[in-house]
């Protein structure tokens, strides 16, 4: 998609009882005509070259043309590759981007209105978008919050810190401190905890 340096990257994992690393270069060529490249998705839905030394805005990738582009063509890794480490692929030609993330790939970023209606906005991006349903809305055992993404990438995005404090404001909670409802604009829904299901597919505690 565009030049990058080729630098050595390693990527440290707890695998049982013992440490493994790894090791991969950027822009590395397994075989002819194919570059791979290896990506890193926060946890407030930022895009950053995994091997990026300091994670944060300054070093994330910004323009608007290479997200639409990267997140429309992400998907689960369902090569022989780098799977364990690098569960997520976006291709791009013969160029092989490999990507993991602090949490979900999907991070919904901003909560606006589009053509009246209520949409919740992906990973920085301008055309990745999915109407927000507020009964979906689900609080993990983690505190954070969730809501239905796109189904080739488990159905499930998590909303990215300052705007679920935001949406947390109008939660209602039972007895048993989970969310049992969620008003807005006067109105109030009743949760479903529809998204308990993809949470516990995907080895989350709940």
């Amino acid at each position: 998609m565009f030049t990058k340096m080729r630098v050595l990257g390693s990527l440290i994992q707890r695998c049982f009882n013992h440490t493994c690393v790894f090791q991969y270069t950027q822009g590395q060529t397994p075989k002819p005509g194919i570059r791979e490249y290896f990506y890193y998705i926060d946890h407030q839905g930022m895009l950053f070259l995994d091997d990026a030394r300091i994670k944060n805005f300054t070093s994330c990738f910004k323009e608007l043309k290479f997200l639409n582009f990267f997140f429309q063509r992400l998907k689960i890794n369902d090569t022989e590759c780098y799977q364990k480490e690098f569960p997520y692929l976006s291709l791009c030609g013969r160029e092989r981007n490999y990507v993991r993330c602090d949490d979900l790939p999907v991070v919904f970023t901003a909560l606006e209105v589009v053509k009246e209606k209520l949409v919740l906005r992906c990973n920085f991006t301008n055309n990745l978008i999915v109407d927000f349903q507020p009964t979906k809305l689900f609080m993990g055992s983690s505190g954070r919050i969730y809501h239905p993404g796109p189904d080739k990438l488990h159905g499930i995005g998590l909303i990215k810190s300052s705007l679920a404090i935001e949406l947390s404001h109008g939660f209602t909670f039972g007895d048993n401190g989970h969310p049992t409802h969620f008003s807005m604009k006067s109105l109030c829904y009743k949760l479903d905890s529809s998204l308990k299901r993809n949470m516990i597919d995907l080895g989350r505690s709940v």
